[in-house]
This record gives C-alpha cells, sequence and structure tokens, in this order.
C-alpha cells in the first residue's frame, strides 16, 4: 500500500539536528529536481524578500518565512513526520502509533512537497515554506516542473499494491497515476451530509476532509492489513465503520472514486 498525502501549511520549528542531505532523502531519482527547486528558492529569499514575499504568497505576518528559507541548507533537519502538522496530521498521530503500525507508515505513506517532491515520514527536512502553487522565477509553476521527474520515479515507488491518494488538486497536479497503476488507485473525496427541510446536502468541508483523512489512514494502519487494491479498501474501510461509497470506473486505466460520508468530527 502506498498513501499519498498532502503536506501542511504550517510546519514544526526546526531542530538542532544535522542540517540536509538532499542525497540522503529516499527516492534519489527526484534528488537532482530537488536541488533544483531548493537553489531557486533559497537564492530568490536571500536576494529579494518583497519579490520573495509575493511569489510564495505570504502575508505580513509570515515574513520570517522568508529568512528560513534563505537558510534551509545549513539549517537543522527532523524527520518529516515530525515537520508536518495540522489537521490532518493531528488527526493520524504518527507518534503515537504503535510499533507494527508506525513501521507499516514508515514503509506506507508519501508527503508531497512543492520543494522536495515527495518524501517519506523518515526523511530528515528543515522547516520550510513552499507550497505546489508557487511558481518560481527561474522554474514557472512548481505541479507542472515536478510531473517529469515524478513520472519517472513514482511508478516504481507505487509498487504492486493499493495506491491511496488522498492529496489536495494542487498536489495532484504533479503526479497523475496511469496505466496499470492508475487501475489500483483509489482518490478519497469526504463529503459532510446535513439534513435541511428534510433533504440531505453534502458539501465539502475543509476541516471535515482533513481530519477524517487523518483518522482514516490511522485506522488502516493501525489495522495492520493493508488492502489489496481498491475494492478491499472500500470493504476495510466499511468494516472500520466508515460509510463509503464507491465509484469503480467504466473502462481500465482509471482510478476508482470514493466518496466518505461524514455528520460530524
Amino acid at each position: 500500500m502506498l498513501v499519498l498525502l498532502p503536506p501542511s501549511e504550517g510546519k514544526a520549528p526546526g531542530a538542532a539536528g544535522a542540517p540536509l542531505d538532499t542525497g540522503a532523502l529516499s527516492l534519489p531519482g527526484l534528488t537532482a529536481a530537488r536541488e533544483t527547486v531548493l537553489g531557486e528558492l533559497v537564492e530568490l529569499c536571500a536576494a529579494d524578500e518583497t519579490k520573495a514575499q509575493e511569489v510564495l504568497g505570504l502575508s505580513d505576518g509570515l515574513k520570517g518565512e522568508i529568512a528560513k528559507n534563505a537558510g534551509l541548507r545549513t539549517a537543522g533537519t527532523r524527520p518529516a513526520g515530525e515537520i508536518y502538522t495540522g489537521v490532518l496530521y493531528d488527526a493520524l498521530g504518527l507518534a503515537s502509533l504503535d510499533g507494527p503500525a508506525r513501521e507499516l507508515a514508515e514503509r506506507s505513506l508519501l508527503v508531497f512537497s512543492g520543494l522536495w517532491g515527495a518524501v517519506r515520514i523518515t526523511d530528515r527536512i528543515p522547516s520550510y515554506r513552499c507550497s505546489m502553487g508557487v511558481k518560481l522565477p527561474g522554474l514557472g509553476a512548481l505541479g507542472a516542473f515536478w510531473r517529469t521527474p515524478m513520472a519517472e520515479v513514482l511508478p516504481a515507488a507505487a509498487g504492486t499494491g493499493l495506491v491511496l491518494d488522498l492529496r489536495s488538486a494542487a498536489y495532484a497536479t504533479a503526479w497523475k497515476p496511469k496505466g496499470e497503476v492508475a487501475g489500483r488507485t483509489a482518490t478519497v473525496r469526504v463529503l459532510q451530509s446535513k439534513t435541511v427541510n428534510g433533504v440531505e446536502k453534502r458539501t465539502v468541508v475543509s476541516h471535515f476532509n482533513k481530519a477524517t483523512k487523518g483518522r482514516l489512514v490511522r485506522d488502516l494502519l493501525s489495522a495492520g492489513r493493508p488492502p489489496e487494491g481498491p475494492a478491499e479498501l472500500v470493504e476495510a474501510l466499511r468494516e472500520l465503520g466508515y460509510a463509503v461509497e464507491a465509484q469503480a470506473p467504466a473502462k481500465g486505466g482509471k482510478p476508482w472514486a470514493l466518496d466518505v460520508i461524514v455528520t460530524e468530527l
């Protein structure tokens, strides 16, 4: 099982650990692309704070992120699973997983990133600010930049089992599973169900979406039996108590589409 996750906008503070070594990160086929993006980001933030703020879309209250980015090559690092915070990662609760579930998380979780492309939760990275929607002056839109290196590396990383895609739209632009890999991929949408004047209405609510996806991944990891494919995923989620509506693709080479219906957090 490979689980594709978005990162979080907010990051935990940096640490006093060893500085970044891009060559030590997982998915070494992405190293050259990571160095390219890193170099562009560091140069931008070191040279022109005003331009960097505009490019990164930062409010005045977040201007401190610019200096942080400028020092990325010498900043301390910590595992990515500790760097990413926020609603999804709070619900996932990596730190409190038991041994077997933690080992499965380390093998299965892949966090997408505008700066790193994608990292495992054990990869040591510094705290940074650079979303997939950013357009760096020398590279353009990062979602488009990452498509070629991702297409070369991710199919092998997907292995032969289920690919559970929980990414937000911006991060999904960096890699779209194709062919045989797409056929064993399931995308998940979380819908909040409300009854208004006797009529059910379903909407996408960001907080529900993130929290439910975090809990869903935690429950799958804790169950200890990774589903082999999308059909098995639907069955596993229902056994775990989730209300799931599934749509199998009409033809091969397309992912399954799953709606998880929730009424409350």
